[in-house]
């Protein structure tokens, strides 16, 4: 393969699947690999092997989150300094502080906690849906119960998750023509999200006995003896929103998708729901929700016997590096007892490891309990529809036929 050919920028090609040929040329061939802007900036370097993606990701000395921030395109220098007030975007020690406020919810314990509940929004779902015997997948049950339980651990009353949803899907969709949304629109997205975050927050602070969840926590929160601005819970409500959102439904739709085009697979978990878990992992490895995300280089480092200078931009692929062959054997292959199955979904370690892991898992696991135990003779009754982004590896649409029990 000529490599002058790949171009990761081009969101176009995803919308096909991604790339995997690119990847795999790119592991073979140039692992530490220079990539040009085609819209005049200056280039960013791939890296596409599993010990470098892990490396890079926990190195937040050499590689940092917070100096240009973690998206491959490179911000208005005020863009930039709001984005570094998202935890996302920090480094520690300021990322280890700010972390620690959320980290609550998001406990082992915490999310034990939470798990009745998870069931019990997860079975309403599917009665709802189950009568009809056919659902677009994604915005019938896979976008739901992941809105339903942020929604519940941010303090949004559930009549206000659609909110959530519809701001969601227009920032991280801005570049989908199926939603239509210019970046002024997106940026109004986010202005009207910031907007209901400060209403949420002061509602929080009128309340007496104040609540749990992360609002009111945050609302109360400081840092260094110094109470959080309305800008910062904005960001942290935003990020959540997100997170919370976006990269489990995907997850979820992935893993219907993954499950009916290897009915092997399917026939394994059905038979056996011991085997879910394994499964759910699986399904992570093979789907990473987020694609990559970008570092900056704090100095001259030199990796693979290639030079990178300070300042410069380096993206690291997880969805690269866990299809790599010299991690996984037959990576290309979808098998739920893969052991062991050490994938970086989730980031592969450092300080940026995805605060709601555990949580992710739980509801993956959930809704596919719940799912195999009450719809049988399941088949796509077209084809899924992908986002069209290089960041999220999105699902939209899955038309979906099943006979409820």
């Amino acid at each position: 393969m000529n490599l002058d050919t790949i171009d990761l920028t081009d969101k176009d090609v995803f919308v096909k699947g991604v790339p995997h040929d690119w990847f795999a040329a790119l592991r073979r061939e140039a692992p530490v690999f220079w990539h040009p802007e085609p819209d005049g900036g200056p280039g960013f370097w791939c890296l596409t092997r599993y010990d470098d993606v892990v490396t890079v990701n926990r190195d937040n000395q050499t590689f940092s989150s917070s100096r240009g921030a973690v998206f491959i395109w490179d911000l208005p220098p005020e863009d930039l300094e709001q984005q570094r007030l998202m935890m996302l975007n920090m480094d520690p020690p300021m990322h280890t502080r700010y972390r620690r406020l959320v980290n609550k919810g998001f406990t082992p314990r915490m999310i034990d906690s939470l798990e009745a509940t998870i069931r019990e929004r997860t079975r309403s779902i599917l009665d709802t849906v189950g009568p009809r015997g056919e659902c677009d997948f994604v915005v019938d049950v896979a976008a739901e119960l992941p809105l339903q339980v942020i929604a519940d651990i941010l303090g949004v009353p559930q009549a206000d998750r659609y909110k959530m949803f519809d701001w969601s899907n227009r920032m991280i969709g801005s570049d989908d023509p199926e939603f239509g949304v210019s970046q002024e629109e997106a940026q109004v997205a986010s202005m009207e999200l910031f907007s209901y975050a400060a209403m949420l927050a002061e509602q929080k602070r009128a309340q007496d006995p104040r609540g749990t969840d992360l609002i009111s926590v945050l609302s109360e929160a400081e840092v260094d003896g110094e109470r959080l601005t309305q800008l910062e819970i904005d960001l942290f409500f935003m990020l959540l929103t997100v997170a919370g959102n976006e990269t489990t439904r995907n997850l979820i739709s992935h893993g219907i998708v993954q499950l009916l085009e290897h009915p092997d697979q399917l026939a394994k978990v059905q038979a056996n729901r011991d085997l879910l878990p394994g499964a759910v992992d699986e399904m992570l490895r093979c789907a990473s929700p987020v694609m990559h995300f970008r570092r900056t280089a704090t100095k001259d480092v030199v990796i693979r016997d290639t030079t990178i200078a300070e300042g410069d931009k380096v993206v690291i692929w997880y969805v690269s590096a866990n299809r790599d062959e010299s991690v996984f054997d037959d990576p290309m292959r979808f098998d739920i007892e893969r052991s062991p199955n050490e994938h970086v979904a989730f980031g592969g370690g450092g300080p940026h490891f995805c605060l709601g892991a555990n949580l992710a898992r739980m509801e993956i696991r959930v809704i596919f309990e719940e799912l195999l135990d009450r719809w049988h003779d399941l088949e796509l009754a077209g084809e899924p529809s992908r986002l069209r982004s290089n960041f999220i590896n999105g699902i939209k649409h899955i038309p979906l036929r099943f006979a409820a029990s």
